[in-house]
């Protein structure tokens, strides 16, 4: 449950909140620390994120795991090509009052209205399905029959893409990526990883995970995550790399005219310094640095930079592009 007032952290204790939390995850989900921390600098930023990774990973343990953790309402949604907007958002359904015998429609919510959405294979889905999902990112809200309902927050959408069997797919086009403030890469587990979490899955004991924080907790980090200040030459450092990505502009890096077709946009400046600042609030520190920056680059700009068919051919990757970016560019 949501407590009715909203607690006031300091710097010390939201990182000291969020480290317990940490700690408590590790119980469950055995490896993946930086993914742990990628998701959480999501939801610290009020950000949402695309998760990329193969079948099999625990995707839905880890979200279902951070939803208890957080006191918040979890939902799921199976992508498919049959999916309709109404099946996501809800729908208005005639209801008839036994008392009166008067008739009236009422809206069903759908799965959307949850503070935490996995929407599981979202390329899966036809574009109509998409774009209403997408919406709902972007506004916050949804309209159902000319009436618009507002989502409850706080409100974070783990998208998921599978990078094999993409045939019968509907790949997200550029501006719809563009919506996400990472792109998180799940890989698979070393194997003592492994050995421990297939020791701890298959045992008859099963662990009761503590909440930590509440929704409430979550709206107070955020604010917190926003007065976090960014001095001048980070902010600086961060809109250069994301010129850098930009073809056919004063600011590109060297190969970007000849193997990028589009770049990061203004909205990757953005999200490169909020995501910097909530990485800064995790750690305990006052400002964010460019180190802050130079981590978060890849995560922030791998869905951002579309390579061109020269670099396909070449066999050069937007990741090869965006390493060679993140070097060379000065800081100050």
């Amino acid at each position: 449950m949501q407590s009715d007032v909203s607690r006031v952290f300091t710097v010390k204790e939201a990182s000291e909140a969020l480290s317990s939390l940490k700690g408590e995850l590790s119980r469950v989900v055995v490896g993946q620390q930086q993914v742990i921390d990628q998701i959480t600098i999501t939801l610290l930023a009020g950000g949402h994120a695309l998760l990329t990774g193969v079948p099999g990973l625990g995707k839905t343990l880890l979200v279902k795991s951070l939803a208890k953790l957080f006191s918040l309402a979890f939902k799921r949604i199976q992508f498919t090509p049959d999916l309709m907007p109404a099946d996501i958002v809800g729908t208005e359904i005639l209801q008839e009052n036994p008392e009166t015998g008067t008739r009236s429609f009422d809206f069903v919510k759908g799965p959307i209205f949850a503070n935490l959405l996995l929407a599981d294979e979202i390329n899966r889905t036809p574009p109509k399905t998409q774009a209403a999902l997408l919406e709902a990112m972007g506004e916050g809200n949804v309209t159902s029959a000319g009436k618009t309902y507002q989502l409850q927050k706080p409100f974070l959408v783990l998208a998921t893409q599978n990078p094999i069997e993409l045939e019968g797919t509907y790949p997200l086009p550029e501006a719809q990526l563009d919506r996400f403030l990472i792109n998180i890469v799940l890989d698979y587990l070393s194997i003592e990883d492994e050995q421990k979490m297939v020791g701890n899955t298959t045992s008859p004991d099963e662990v009761e995970l503590k909440p930590i924080l509440d929704g409430n907790d979550i709206a107070a980090l955020q604010r917190l995550v926003r007065e976090i200040p960014a001095p001048t030459n980070v902010i600086n450092y961060a809109v250069r790399l994301a010129a850098a990505t930009r073809p056919n502009t004063p600011y590109a890096a060297p190969r970007v005219d000849s193997l990028v077709k589009w770049g990061a946009g203004s909205r990757a400046s953005q999200a490169l310094v909020l995501a910097g600042k909530a990485r800064a609030l995790m750690d305990g520190r006052l400002n964010v640095a460019c180190e802050d920056i130079r981590e978060l680059a890849i995560p922030v700009f791998r869905h951002r930079v579309i390579t061109n068919f020269r670099a396909e051919a070449e066999n050069v990757t937007n990741l090869d592009i965006i390493r060679d970016i993140i070097k060379p560019t000065p800081e100050n």
